[in-house]
């Protein structure tokens, strides 16, 4: 197991990961979700009750499944829908500046 992780810890892109674990990509969804496949990967992987320890294959086969899923995510969807970042978490879509905050932001006229 410790040479799987061993493995991962070298791994630093979407394709990577994809490439590592045999998964077939479309390079125009990694290019606009490469970040958020990442994420959503990790985000799996937290979740997950129980990880073989010592198991490699097992936690080879899993992981996979699990890059496949997030991966499978961003090509039905986009990022903004699937709000994986705290960003797109808390907006929904409108923004709204009062005047009255505005006002206070400008600086103050001295009258020239």
């Amino acid at each position: 197991m410790q040479g799987l992780i061993q493995q991962l810890r070298q791994l630093s892109s979407a394709e990577d990961f994809l490439r590592f674990f045999d998964i077939a990509f479309d390079e125009k969804v990694v290019n606009v979700s490469r970040l958020h496949i990442l994420k959503r990967f990790f985000q799996y992987i937290e979740q997950q009750k129980e990880l073989p320890p010592d198991k490699a294959t097992a936690a080879l086969t899993i992981y996979r499944g699990l890059l496949q899923k997030a991966y499978n995510d961003f090509v039905v969807s986009t990022p903004a829908e699937e709000r994986v970042f705290k960003v797109f978490q808390n907006t929904a879509g409108q923004h709204v500046v009062s005047l009255e905050n505005l006002r206070a932001s400008l600086p103050t006229s001295t009258g020239v």
